[in-house]
């Protein structure tokens, strides 16, 4: 059994900063992509950031250049560097990860709240 863990939200004003972390724990072989997507109330979840194994990166184009992914692939964690946050950043944030056991499965977070007060 894989459970993936986000921590990390909160509340915080407009310009500040979070960092939130995702975990996978139980009988993981290896863990391929990972990525962050959100979800503001009456809206679509939206893909956010993502990272390779291998450290490729890719964003949201409304987060470049204020967000950075990362991940550390010897505690199967992943992060999300979150600066310069506007209110329209307000989301419940979770986090994917294709994991191999005996088959490789997408994982999802049970999510954590992100509240942006202008």
């Amino acid at each position: 059994q894989v459970q993936v863990v986000e921590s990390g939200g909160g509340l915080v004003q407009a310009g500040g900063s979070l960092r939130l972390s995702c975990t996978a724990s139980g009988s993981i072989f290896s863990i391929a992509a990972m990525g962050w997507y959100r979800q503001a109330p009456g809206k679509r979840r939206e893909l956010v950031a993502t990272i390779t194994s291998g450290g490729i990166t890719d964003y949201a184009d409304s987060v470049k250049g204020r967000f950075t992914i990362s991940r550390d692939n010897a505690k199967n964690t992943m992060y999300l560097q979150m600066n310069s946050l506007k209110p329209e950043d307000t989301a419940v944030y979770y986090c994917n990860a294709e994991v191999a056991t005996y088959i490789i499965s997408t994982y999802w977070g049970q999510g954590t709240q992100v509240t942006v007060s202008s």
